[in-house]
C-alpha cells in the first residue's frame, strides 16, 4: 500500500487522510472509555462512603461500615438537616405480649436461625450501618449507569382487581400472588420460607416480598416493597439476599433498591440490605424463613421495616410519598419473576422453591401467619384475601388457614414445563 501512495500523488493524500481520521476516530474512543472511567469512579464515590471498618464476606461481598450520619439517605436535598429517629414510637399493637413476640418460635422459624453471610467475619460496631460494597462490575452490569439500582421504568406489577394480566405479560413479569384491597392498610407483616431459585438468564431475577402499595397503577403509583430476591444482574452472582425497594412514580425515576440512592434511612448496625441470607430452606429437608413487617408510625409519619423478631432496620420518611403518606389501599404478597422469553419460550426461572403449591411443606414456598396493621396500629388477620397468577401452569398460588400459620398460601412453580411453553 505504501508503494501506491507514494506513486501516485492522489492516492497518497487519500491515505493520509484516510489515516488521519482513524487516529481520530481511535483518539475518541480513548476519550470516551476514560470518560467512562472517570464517570464510573465518581458513581461509585457517591455510592461507598468512607468506612470504619470493612469486613469481606465468604460469597466475596465486601461490607463497609459506615458512621450512620454518612449514609446515602443523607445525600437527599430534603434530609439534609434531618434528625434521624432512632426508634420507631410505636410498633404495631399484638406484635409484642408481655413484652414479647406474640408468636412462639419454633425451630423452623428463621428469625434467629438465619443469618446473613457477612456475620461469619465480623460486625459492625455501634454508631455505624453495614452497607455492601458497590464494585465497578456492579455498575458496569446495568444499562447505563443511572439505571444502576433500579427497576426497569416499564416494570409493572400485579394488578388483580383487572382479572387479566394486561401489561405484564408485555413487560415479561410474571407474579403468583395473594392481596387485599378496598381499605386503608398501615402496614403488613408476614412469614416467608427461602430458597435459591435457578435463574435462566442474567437479565432475569425471582423475587418474594411484600408489596404496600398506593395510587393508581399508572405513572403515579407508590409502593413500599421488602423480601428476599436473586439478581444477578444486580449482584454479579446467583445468591438469595435481603432487600428492599420503592418508588413514588411508578419506577420512573424515584426510588431504587436497597441503599442505592437516598431515601431509607438505616439505624441497624447488624442486618447490611442487599447481603446474602444464610441457610437456605432445601427440598425435603429444613425450612428456613425470614420475617418482614412493615409499617407506618402513626406520630411521626414514616414507614418502619423490621427483620424478623429482632432487628428494626431503618424507615422511609413520609414525604418520599404522595399515596403512602397517608396509608396503602392495597397489599400483596407473593413471588415475581422476569420472563425474558429469550429463546422463543418461556424462561425457566424458578419462583421460589421452584415447585408448584399442591406440593405442600417441605417442597413448595410458602408465606405464613400473613397480617395487615389497621387503622388503629392493630396487627390482624386480613379480610376477603385474594389470589392472582398471571399463568397458573407455569407459576401458581393457593390459599390456606390453620391455627399455627393463620392465613398462609403456598405458590411458585418451574416456570417452563410440558403445561407451560
Amino acid at each position: 500500500m505504501d508503494k501506491v501512495c507514494f506513486d501516485n500523488v492522489k492516492m497518497k493524500m487519500f491515505c493520509l487522510s484516510l489515516l488521519f481520521m482513524m487516529s481520530v476516530a481511535e483518539a475518541k474512543q480513548g476519550m470516551s472509555l476514560a470518560s467512562q472511567k472517570i464517570e464510573v469512579q465518581k458513581h461509585l464515590n457517591r455510592l461507598n462512603k468512607p468506612a470504619i471498618k470493612s469486613i469481606k464476606s465468604p460469597d466475596g461481598d465486601i461490607i463497609d461500615c459506615v458512621h450512620m450520619s454518612h449514609q446515602p439517605a443523607f445525600d437527599h436535598p430534603l434530609l439534609k438537616n434531618h434528625t434521624v429517629q432512632m426508634m420507631p414510637n410505636y410498633h404495631p399493637e399484638g406484635l409484642f405480649r408481655n413484652g414479647k413476640m406474640s408468636a412462639t418460635k419454633n425451630k423452623n422459624e428463621g428469625s434467629r436461625s438465619i443469618t446473613q453471610l457477612w456475620h461469619l467475619n465480623g460486625r459492625c460496631p455501634e454508631g455505624t450501618i453495614p452497607i455492601r460494597r458497590t464494585k465497578k462490575d456492579d455498575i458496569l452490569r446495568a444499562s447505563n449507569m443511572k439505571s444502576y439500582g433500579r427497576k426497569n421504568k416499564h416494570s409493572t406489577i400485579a394488578k388483580p382487581e383487572s382479572g387479566r394480566p394486561g401489561l405484564l405479560s408485555q413487560s415479561g413479569h410474571q407474579h403468583a400472588i395473594a392481596y387485599v384491597e378496598g381499605d386503608k392498610y398501615y402496614g403488613a407483616k408476614a412469614t416467608i420460607n427461602v430458597w435459591e431459585p435457578k435463574i435462566q438468564q442474567p437479565n432475569e431475577f425471582s423475587l418474594s416480598q411484600i408489596w404496600l402499595l398506593g395510587g393508581s397503577f399508572d405513572s403515579d403509583l407508590n409502593s413500599i416493597e421488602g423480601g428476599w430476591q436473586v439478581s444477578p444482574d444486580l449482584y454479579g452472582d446467583n445468591n438469595t439476599r435481603l432487600f428492599t425497594y420503592w418508588t413514588s412514580d411508578a419506577y420512573q425515576a424515584t426510588g431504587c433498591y436497597n441503599l442505592l440512592c437516598s431515601g431509607f434511612i438505616q439505624i441497624n448496625n447488624e442486618i447490611a440490605m442487599g447481603a446474602t441470607i444464610s441457610p437456605l430452606s432445601s427440598y425435603h429437608g429444613s425450612q428456613y424463613d425470614i420475617s418482614i413487617l412493615v409499617w407506618k408510625d402513626p406520630k411521626e409519619g414514616n414507614w418502619w421495616m423490621q427483620f424478623g423478631n429482632d432487628y428494626v432496620l431503618g424507615y422511609w420518611p413520609g414525604f418520599l410519598f404522595s399515596y403512602l403518606i397517608d396509608s396503602a389501599t392495597m397489599v400483596e404478597w407473593g413471588g415475581e419473576v422476569v420472563n425474558s422469553e429469550s429463546d422463543g419460550l418461556h424462561t425457566t426461572t424458578q419462583m421460589g422453591s421452584g415447585h408448584f403449591p399442591d406440593e405442600g411443606f417441605g417442597k413448595s414456598s410458602y408465606f405464613r401467619n400473613i397480617r395487615v396493621v389497621d387503622g388503629s396500629n392493630n396487627l390482624r388477620a386480613p379480610q376477603d384475601i385474594g389470589t392472582y397468577t398471571d399463568d397458573s401452569s407455569c407459576y401458581d398460588v393457593q390459599l390456606g388457614k390453620n391455627n399455627d400459620w393463620g392465613n398462609y398460601f403456598y405458590y411458585g412453580g418451574p416456570g417452563r414445563n410440558p403445561n407451560c411453553p
